[in-house]
C-alpha cells in the first residue's frame, strides 16, 4: 500500500455519493506498500479502505481480483470484500484512476512473526489454495519466470550502484532459474504476495488475509516459497529453520505437499526470492517525485538469495522437521 495520488475532499465525496456507505468523516492515505494507492476512509456508515490501482496493476485484471475475494469470503476465508454502489457495480473510477472500497477487516500485522504465527499462516495459506480450487477464472502470473529478465534489463545499468557485484549476482541466479523452473505441479488460485503486512492477527489467532492484488493462477508450492522468504528470514539473511516448519507443518496439515513439490521446494524459494529482489530493485529505483511510499529494501531479497543457493534439499527449510512452540 502506498499514496501515488492525492485525492481531494470534493473528488471523494462525489464518488461516494454513488454509494450506501454514508457520508464521508475522515480519510488519510496509508504509506506502507509499493504498488497501489491507498486510504483509510472512515463515513457514518463504518471503516473502509480505499484503493485507486496504479503501477503493475492492469485494468483487465481488476474483475479476477474483486470476484476472488467475493469467492473466498463465500468459502470462508477471512477477507475484505468489496463494496458495491448502488448499481451493484464493485469498480470505479477516481481521480483518473481505477478505483474500489473495500471492507476493514480488524487484526493487525505482526512485524516479528514467531513460530505459532508461522503455523497459522500455513494453515491459512493452504485454506486459501483450497477455498479458490472451485474459481471459475483463471489469470496467469505476470511475474512468473519469463519476466524475470525483463526486469533485470530495467534495472541492470543501475544494479551495481545499488551494491557492488548484484548485477552478476543476479545474472547468475536468472541463467540457473530459467533452465531449471519446474513445471506440472499442483496448481490453482494463489496468493502470490503474503508478505507479514497481508495477514492480520487479534491476539495469536490469524485473523484474515489482504492485498489479493497479486493473486494469479500458478503452482501452490511457489506460494509456500513466497512465504518461507517472507516470514522465516531475518534481515541480515538468517534463515530460521524452526520458524519454516513450523509453517510447513501448519501447511501440510491441511493440505499436505507432493514429493514433486517437495522435491520443487529449494528452486521455488530461490526464485520467489530473485523475483522480489528484482520488483525491488525496480522500485528502489524508480520511486515518483513527490509520492508518499516507502520503497522496500532490494538487497534484503540479495541476503536470502545467499542462503538460498547452499540449499540442495527441503529439509533445509524445515520441511520434515519438528516445530516446537
Amino acid at each position: 500500500m502506498a499514496v501515488y495520488t492525492e485525492v481531494s475532499d470534493a473528488a471523494l465525496t462525489a464518488f461516494l455519493a454513488a454509494y450506501d456507505i454514508g457520508t464521508l468523516l475522515s480519510y488519510k492515505g496509508i504509506a506502507e506498500g509499493v504498488e497501489n494507492t491507498n486510504y483509510f476512509l472512515h463515513t457514518t456508515g463504518g471503516t473502509f479502505i480505499l484503493t485507486l490501482y496504479e503501477k503493475r496493476v492492469r485494468a483487465d485484471d481488476l474483475p479476477f481480483f474483486l470476484n476472488l475475494m467475493e469467492h473466498l469470503a463465500a468459502r470462508g476465508l477471512a477477507c475484505p470484500q468489496p463494496i458495491r454502489d448502488r448499481a451493484g457495480i464493485a469498480l470505479g473510477e477516481l481521480c483518473g484512476k481505477p478505483a474500489v472500497i473495500v471492507t476493514f477487516l480488524e487484526g493487525v500485522s505482526v512485524k516479528r512473526p514467531g513460530i505459532d504465527h508461522c503455523r497459522a499462516l500455513g494453515g491459512a495459506l493452504a485454506g486459501l489454495h483450497a477455498a479458490g480450487a472451485d474459481f471459475g477464472m483463471r489469470r496467469a502470473n505476470n511475474l512468473s519466470v519469463e519476466a524475470w529478465e525483463p526486469l533485470f534489463h530495467l534495472a541492470e545499468p543501475e544494479a551495481d550502484r545499488v551494491s557492488p557485484g548484484l548485477g552478476e549476482r543476479i545474472a547468475g541466479d536468472l541463467a540457473i532459474l530459467e533452465a531449471g523452473w519446474p513445471s506440472g505441479l499442483p496448481s490453482g488460485v494463489i496468493h502470490a504476495d503474503l508478505f507479514t503486512d497481508n495477514v492480520f492477527f487479534i491476539g495469536d489467532d490469524l485473523s484474515g488475509l489482504i492485498d489479493f492484488y497479486f493473486a494469479c493462477t500458478d503452482a501452490f508450492a511457489y506460494d509456500l516459497a513466497i512465504c518461507l522468504n517472507a516470514w522465516c528470514f531475518d534481515a541480515d539473511g538468517t534463515f530460521h529453520r524452526e520458524m519454516g516448519a513450523a509453517l510447513i507443518a501448519g501447511y501440510e496439515a491441511v493440505r499436505p505437499l507432493t514429493p514433486a513439490e517437495v522435491e520443487a521446494l529449494p528452486i521455488l524459494c530461490r526464485g520467489a526470492a530473485l523475483r522480489f529482489l528484482l520488483t525491488r530493485l525496480v522500485d528502489w529505483l524508480n520511486v515518483p517525485p513527490g509520492a508518499l511510499v516507502q520503497p522496500k529494501d532490494p538487497l534484503e531479497y540479495d541476503r536470502r538469495l545467499t542462503f538460498h543457493r547452499s540449499i540442495t534439499h527441503a529439509r533445509d527449510y524445515g520441511w520434515g522437521g519438528v516445530a516446537s512452540a
